[in-house]
């Protein structure tokens, strides 16, 4: 269980945009949701990502599945990139349809400490019950320029200013270990979540399906050994408490506890089957309260 400084508590979260910028799900999942097979009050619901300005990302209404596809092996790669309309947007004509009961985070992305600032300072006095600050975004072409310093300034511009609990949304690609040191000293990052890993990180030299879109980053079953190791290292290393993703399997949520982490995520799983968080937690519930 994560306990945030403003009262918020929980132990199981939606990765960033698994259910769209509001919380009741893309339209293909909107029937589930009707039907109670998507129970969007069960998680902690983080936005999909906003930045400041509007950006194009690679999805497009008309085929949106073009930049996404299934692995075999039990995994997800996309290419969906930071497609949003910006923050103005989602704050004037998104936020105030959102469910007063759905506990919401929001994540934001921005290159330069000016743009963090402002995102922060906008989404101050807002319902919401804390930011992710995504600093990994594998379909962003400033990720390769997030060095560790980089990050830890980021990190601080948004801690300096912010009324919310902070999320640090870190990569397998980061120095992780040293970032999450080093946000310790910010009283405002109370919590670290872990991003998809860039297809060219996990397959060097070899060709992504998503290749015309830049490759895009792999996630879920996959990539657990990695970001399962990510979650005992940083476990081990900081007192900040940990988000574990990968869930592909029931069993699945025990290990990423055992492993260290103090809340668990759901991601690509939603892609794959997405009734499956909803009947995992709720199995949980049953087998542990």
């Amino acid at each position: 269980m994560i306990e945030f400084s403003n009262g918020h508590s929980f132990e199981f979260m939606t990765a960033s945009g698994a259910l769209a910028f509001d919380g009741r799900g893309w339209p293909w999942e909107w029937p589930l949701r009707w039907s109670g097979f998507i129970e969007p009050r069960l998680f902690t619901i983080v936005t999909k990502t906003l930045t400041r300005r509007p950006r194009r990302g690679n999805l497009r209404w008309s085929h949106p599945w073009s930049v996404v596809k299934k692995m075999t092996g039990d995994g997800i790669v996309n290419a969906i990139g930071l497609t949003n309309k910006g923050i103005d947007w989602w704050l004037n004509s998104v936020s105030p349809r959102i469910p007063s009961d759905y506990k919401m985070v929001a994540s934001v992305e921005a290159d330069h400490q000016t743009e963090m600032v402002e995102m922060i300072q906008l989404l101050n006095g807002r319902g919401i019950v804390g930011i992710e600050l995504n600093l990994s975004c594998p379909n962003s072409p400033s990720k390769d320029a997030r060095t560790t310093d980089k990050v830890l300034s980021l990190c601080h511009a948004a801690a300096t200013i912010s009324s919310f609990p902070l999320i640090a949304k870190l990569s397998y690609t980061h120095d992780y270990v040293s970032i999450i040191r080093g946000l310790e000293k910010l009283k405002r990052i109370e919590a670290v979540s872990i991003n998809s890993i860039p297809w060219e990180a996990l397959f060097p030299g070899e060709k992504s399906p998503l290749a015309r879109y830049g490759g895009g980053g792999v996630s879920g079953k996959k990539i657990q050994a990695l970001s399962w190791k990510m979650i005992g290292e940083m476990a081990k290393a900081s007192k900040i408490p940990v988000i574990g993703p990968s869930v592909w399997d029931y069993e699945d949520i025990q290990e990423i506890f055992d492993r260290g982490a103090k809340a668990v995520s759901f991601g690509s799983i939603f892609v794959h089957h997405p009734a499956q968080p909803t009947r995992f937690v709720k199995r949980w519930l049953k087998d542990h309260r």
